[in-house]
């Protein structure tokens, strides 16, 4: 697995916690069962168990590791479809903007976090086989 560094970490988790807390808002906008608000739901999933792997990287909580024996194998092969899923869309609005405009960064930023999050989730996958 890559080694990121602690700076690269909590810049992610910054990213992962904007990123539940702006779905969170979207989905109270939708109505139960619909595509819109499973699709969040999904994401926020994936955002959360992404945010326990960061977190456990960084050692933030000794509570992490317990949490995360609770994520199941299945858990994560669905969370990283969500995570996957960002990493396209992104790529695909970021090539509309100019590089090193502010939306450009914005994406390279969101794309370099779920990054993150799928190696993650990938290296605790093969760690669970």
């Amino acid at each position: 697995m890559d080694n990121y560094t602690d700076e690269e970490l909590s810049e992610a988790l910054r990213e992962v916690s904007k990123t539940i807390s702006n779905c969170e808002k979207m989905q109270k906008k939708f109505a139960e069962g619909t595509a819109q608000y499973s699709l969040l739901r999904n994401r926020i999933k994936a955002m959360i168990i992404s945010k326990l792997l960061i977190e456990s990287e960084l050692s933030l909580k000794d509570q992490m590791k317990e949490e995360l024996g609770q994520v199941t194998k299945e858990e994560l092969t669905e969370a990283l479809k969500p995570v996957v899923s960002i990493i396209s869309k992104c790529e695909k609005a970021q090539e509309k903007f100019a590089e090193g405009s502010p939306h450009y960064r914005r994406f390279e930023n969101l794309i370099k976090t779920m990054e993150i999050a799928k190696a993650l989730i990938e290296n605790r996958l093969t760690w669970l086989e």
